[in-house]
């Protein structure tokens, strides 16, 4: 189970980034994580498809395309999810209770990579190999 020190702690490993507002980290003015709680309408939709809506702590997290987002949700639906509101947008949601610390890690990473400017990103990847 992940928390919010555990996400704070994962962005603030990587280089220029900010909690810019509580819960909500970016690289520059772009977004690679952010607390999304689900509002009336999520729940709504959510339960009109049959889906009951998760309960806890939810995490937004940028990944790099919709391919990967349904992806993720596909392999692990007890983790990821989505809902209308961000079709056509790559964005998963993470069940912060179900996620492990590992897995976070590397999502936010993955989120980080996509979202930072390039030169950073291959300057980051030299000095981690």
């Amino acid at each position: 189970m992940a928390t919010w020190d555990d996400v704070a702690s994962v962005v603030g490993e990587l280089p220029l980034t900010e909690e810019r507002a509580p819960h909500e980290w970016r690289i520059g003015k772009k977004l690679i994580a952010w607390e999304r709680p689900l509002r009336a309408s999520d729940h709504q939709a959510l339960t009109a498809l049959g889906i009951e809506p998760p309960q806890g702590d939810i995490l937004g997290v940028r990944v790099a395309d919709e391919g990967v987002k349904f992806a993720l949700i596909a392999d692990e639906p007890a983790v990821y999810f989505t809902t209308p509101h961000f079709d056509g947008y790559p964005a998963v949601l993470v069940r912060m209770a179900a996620i492990e610390e590992l897995e976070l890690r590397e999502l936010i990473l993955e989120a980080w990579l996509t979202q930072a400017p390039k030169r950073l990103v291959q300057e980051f990847l030299d000095r981690s190999r």
